[in-house]
């Protein structure tokens, strides 16, 4: 159920992105049309509130929440931070956007495993915010990795001109060094079109302050979600979600 919203909301992101790939493949808008790919959203949505419905009325309100959050965050991400702090603001996205989906995931998981309120409502905000942190840790390797790591070109973000984290640090910064300076210059700029300048802002940023603070924002995600999990009973359930969440500071590295 959560999987098909989460593939729905795919779907709707590259019509509105207007995406000709996604993760390496012909996207459904590239190669069906904008009108067939959000149909084929909106069906998706449809057959997951059709699994919620038998799940009870408990799980169509958490998915009907869920959804909501997503809109949200969607509405939030193609408005713009206008007068809020664009930092603030990004990671406010990724929560609803993303960290939703992971939570929701764990609450169904303990909730219907039998466990008690209080450990699904721990889970849950484990996930939620182990999720933020995995999807920081993802727009991190677009910068920091020399393979396609996180599945992408590295460089994807720049050329698209997605402001991710490490970018709206060193767009923030106001050092007057050379290389900080040239940095803002060439983000400014948004989509970064040149080769030349894309591998020139990629060195920059991998040097620069900006992603070590990126760095440590996804570490504290992942670490807060991590001390979610310090009443639940040991066993080999929590330390693998402990490993998670370990993994994905690492990640970032």
């Amino acid at each position: 159920m959560v999987e098909l919203t989460h593939l729905a909301t795919l779907y709707h992101d590259d019509v509105m992105d207007e995406a000709l790939v996604r993760r390496g493949a012909e996207s459904a808008n590239a190669r069906w049309g904008n009108a067939i790919a959000i149909l084929t959203g909106d069906y998706l949505f449809s057959r997951a509130a059709d699994l919620a419905a038998e799940l009870g009325p408990d799980a169509v309100r958490i998915q009907a929440r869920t959804f909501s959050r997503l809109v949200r965050g969607q509405i939030a991400e193609t408005v713009g931070p206008r007068d809020a702090d664009p930092i603030q603001h990004h990671l406010r996205v990724i929560t609803d956007k993303t960290g939703s989906l992971i939570g929701t995931s764990a609450r169904f998981g303990a909730m219907y495993s039998g466990t008690s309120a209080e450990v699904s409502e721990a889970l849950a905000t484990y996930a939620d915010t182990v999720g933020v942190a995995f999807q920081l840790s993802d727009d991190l390797l677009d910068i920091a990795s020399e393979s396609s790591a996180s599945g992408k070109t590295p460089g994807t973000d720049l050329r698209e001109g997605v402001p991710t984290l490490p970018v709206l640090y060193a767009l923030a910064d106001d050092a007057t060094d050379a290389d900080a300076t040239r940095l803002r210059d060439l983000l400014r700029a948004g989509p970064i079109t040149v080769d030349a300048e894309v591998t020139e802002a990629l060195d920059l940023l991998r040097e620069s302050t900006a992603l070590k603070r990126a760095r440590e924002t996804v570490r504290g995600y992942a670490e807060r979600g991590r001390a979610q999990l310090a009443g639940l009973p040991d066993g080999a359930a929590k330390r693998a979600l402990e490993s998670l969440a370990d993994f994905i500071a690492d990640r970032s590295a």
